[in-house]
Parts: C-alpha cells; structure tokens; sequence
C-alpha cells in the first residue's frame, strides 16, 4: 500500500467505526469521507475489550455491537469502500487470533483492504501475523509511542509494511489541545527507525493541529475520535474531512 498524499503536504487519514450507527450508515460515512477528500480510511471493527480506544471511540464501538455489526459484516464495508481509497482495518488480536492469521488475511484480501492495524499484537508475537499478511498482500502496519525504547523502535521500523502509525502522546485515543509542541520529536524519532511512511495519529481533532503534524514531517495525519464524534452527533462528515484536508494542502 502507497501512502499517497494526492499533492498535499501529508495524507489524510480518518478513522471510521464499522457498523456505527448502523453496517449501512458506515458505508455512507466512509464514502463522505471520500468525497470529503480523505486518502486513505481506517476502519475499525468493534470489540468488547477496546484497550487503546478513548471514550468517543469505544461508545461507538459499544453502539455498533449492539446493532448486530460483526467482523463479516464491517469486511463487508471494506469491499464496498476499496473501490474509491485505501481501506486499512483496525481491530484487536483476539479478532485476528479467533479465525486465525492466515483465514483473516485471506478474508481482508478477498474484501480489498490495503492494510491491517493491531494495536494490541506486541512485536514478539507478530510474526505469524505478519507472515500471513505478506502472503494475502496485506500491509500489517505496526505502532510506535512516544515511550518506545530506541532500540524496540528501530526492530518495530525495520519490519514495518505501509506505514509506521506513530502515536502522538501517551495514553488512550481522543480530543486534545495541546499537541504540537511534542510532534516533531515523535516524528523524527520515527523516521529515523523505519524506511517506510510516518503516519500520526491519537488526538490530533483541528485541521490546525493536523497541519502542524505536517508541518513536523507526518507523511500522514489520523484523526478518529472528532470523526466519530461527528457521525454521533449527526453533523457533516464530508464538510468536516474536507476542512482537515484543505489543512494539509
């Protein structure tokens, strides 16, 4: 998969619940987000347990669960948004673990997905992850925080496929104020370990913040929690990706 910023200084990244509110109405959000001018979308699938998700995030996750999504179904999703960007699934290793690595390689292949993000798979039991993703032709795309020692980092970075998701701060995702001041140093941190694309992401929520990231050299820029934020609250989806994107022009 090819992190194609489309001529924008940073490719535009948002994060989209499957099945929230509804299979169909993700469908509609992720297509907004197309249209809105979004490069890629991560999709996530709902999970019970959501340990790196924020509120806003694991409300709609909650919510999405109780609407009967499923994995299938939010593939479902992914099949029908590939044909208009790159559709990166995240979703927890118990999810991956169940069917086992090479089934749900093949399942995302066989629904267009680009990519895969694990936010729980740790590095020294990726390997079979990792192996049936290369086999399907999936980027697994890996994760780094402001707290990975410089030594993990470089061994995460040299087994990265698509990009290297690079948390902004430490914690959970969700809405945040002050940011810019540690992009840089996460960023560069990053770069250095890794040939592969440097995406940022957790908190960024303004297209002034995702313009900063950047501005500290993010190849791409996440933004999940104010995207889902606003398919809860019912406002435009597409108005809203397309500020973020006007930001990174």
């Amino acid at each position: 998969m090819k992190l194609d910023a489309g001529g924008k200084r940073a490719a535009f990244m948002p994060y989209l619940m499957g099945g929230f509110p509804s299979l169909e109405a993700s469908v509609a959000v992720g297509e907004a987000c197309a249209d809105g001018g979004a490069d890629v979308v991560e999709l996530g699938i709902p999970f019970s347990d959501p340990l790196a998700d924020g509120p806003v995030i694991q409300a709609a996750g909650s919510a999405a669960l109780r609407a009967g999504a499923t994995v299938d179904g939010v593939l479902g999703v992914c099949e029908r948004l590939a044909p208009r960007l790159p559709v990166v699934v995240m979703c927890y290793a118990n999810l991956v673990l169940a069917r086992g690595p090479e089934a749900f390689a093949a399942a995302l292949r066989e629904h267009g997905a680009s990519g895969l993000i694990v936010p729980d798979l740790p590095m020294e039991e990726a390997p079979a992850v990792l192996a049936a993703c290369d086999a399907a032709g999936v980027d697994l795309v890996p994760l780094v925080a402001p707290t990975t020692p410089d030594e993990r980092l470089a061994a995460i970075g040299a087994r990265a496929r698509g990009f290297v998701y690079t948390v902004s701060v430490v914690g959970i995702t969700g809405e945040r104020e002050a940011l810019a001041d540690a992009f840089a140093d996460v960023v560069a941190r990053a770069k250095r370990a890794t040939s592969v694309p440097v995406a940022l992401g957790f908190g960024i929520s303004t297209p002034a913040q995702a313009a900063q990231a950047a501005g500290a050299g993010a190849d791409g820029v996440i933004v999940g929690s104010r995207l889902v934020r606003a398919v809860a609250d019912g406002d435009d989806v597409r108005a809203l990706v397309a500020g973020f994107a006007a930001a990174l022009s």
